[in-house]
């Protein structure tokens, strides 16, 4: 089988969790034998032609096409604009291969100018599957300004987009209820949630001892609810809660950081032994975002056998519950320091036994190596594809 990969970067290329999930996938695809036409593009300092986060036997199945991605001024809707111009790119890249493809499986925006095509009667290719992942502009905004740019800018052409492709993907949970709600019709929405490589899986998981270790981790976004996060942390050191530490991992503006002791900013990290090393130390990954699909960062946690405070959002629900942590009902801050406070009075034994059970859970159904298979499987068979 051979599929185009259409992505807005692919990790450590450029920084995000959709980003990894493309890795991931174009990884796992070219494994299993299925050559991979990627198209991507560079926002880092290493070398994007030599594929060097691939093994060998890997990139024999890859084919790279290396694009740049739009740049210019600033202006309303710019974010918007530069993704059509940049799938309008990619589908004159695509243009003398376009027939080869048994599948096209497009992150985003990238396949709007094909589709467009496609549905004017233009151009005739192999089915499109579209993942937007979270699909974060119809869940809930942290304000207005966010609101409005989701109201105004990125509701109608991510509908228009879905309601266009062959298949569209969906982590499952809330996020199926979302694809459902702009009238994609049952039978066109293939379910697979995401995993991590078994190299994630740590085989010891650190004793829970005093004082509890909590970890953010991820760039700085308005939607990763680290303002409320931040009012949460200072509630709790007005009211002189139990000891803690708090590790953020991540490229956090200064003027977001809390000038408090318990508080150790890392910075960015992109080599993955130290990320490791850092985040093995921890005991509970806090996620309290207003939005997400399905965050690598709590399927990685989890896998290094930490427990999770996350928000009910996206996918979430199938990752967290009470046996590997807590679901937050929102991301205010008093949620966020309820919860906070509940896991400084609970037992260090009860925490562990939390931290065993999220390990355990992604050994069970989150590994990418069992999830590729099912998602090619239910490919072909969608498609009839042989």
């Amino acid at each position: 089988m051979r599929v185009a990969l259409l992505t807005d970067g692919i990790w450590p290329y450029v920084l995000g969790g959709m980003q990894k999930h493309s890795y991931y996938l174009c990884r796992y695809l070219a494994q299993q034998g299925v050559t991979v036409d990627l198209f991507h593009y560079n926002d880092s300092t290493y070398d994007i032609t030599a594929l060097e986060f691939f093994t060998p036997e890997e990139r024999n199945n890859i084919k790279a096409h290396v694009l740049e991605f739009p740049k210019g001024k600033i202006f309303p809707g710019h974010y918007v604009y530069k993704n059509y111009i940049y799938s309008r790119l990619i589908a004159q890249v695509m243009a003398p291969t376009l027939a080869q493809y048994d599948f096209i499986y497009a992150k985003g925006f990238t396949p709007w100018y094909l589709l467009n095509q496609k549905r004017k009667g233009k151009l005739h290719c192999a089915p499109i599957g579209v993942k937007f992942h979270g699909y974060e502009m119809f869940q809930t905004s942290p304000n207005l300004k966010t609101k409005l740019q989701h109201l105004l800018l990125l509701r109608w052409p991510v509908k228009h987009i879905s309601l266009m492709a062959d298949v569209v993907f969906s982590y499952g949970g809330k996020i199926t209820d979302i694809i459902r709600g702009l009238g994609v019709k049952p039978q066109r929405i293939i379910e697979m949630p995401s995993g991590v490589e078994q190299e994630w899986i740590t085989t010891t998981i650190k004793p829970t001892e005093q004082p509890i270790q909590f970890l953010f981790l991820g760039r700085y976004e308005r939607r990763k609810g680290i303002e409320e996060l931040n009012a949460a942390l200072q509630h709790l050191l007005q009211i002189q809660a139990p000891e803690f530490r708090f590790h953020f991992i991540g490229p956090i503006p200064d003027d977001k950081k809390l000038n408090a002791k318990v508080c150790i900013y890392h910075g960015e990290i992109r080599d993955r032994k130290t990320l490791l090393n850092i985040l093995q130390q921890a005991d509970v990954l806090v996620c309290p975002s207003w939005s997400e699909g399905m965050p690598n960062v709590i399927l990685e946690a989890m896998a290094n056998g930490l427990a999770v405070i996350a928000t009910d959002t996206g996918a979430t629900r199938l990752l967290v519950n009470e046996q590997t942590g807590h679901l937050l009902p929102n991301a205010h801050p008093q949620e966020i320091a309820k919860q906070l406070l509940q896991f400084l009075n609970t037992s260090p034994h009860l925490i562990h036994q939390k931290k065993q059970n999220a390990l355990a859970k992604i050994k069970a159904q989150f590994m990418w190596e069992t999830l590729i298979t099912q998602l090619i499987t239910k490919i072909k068979a969608q498609f009839h594809i042989t």
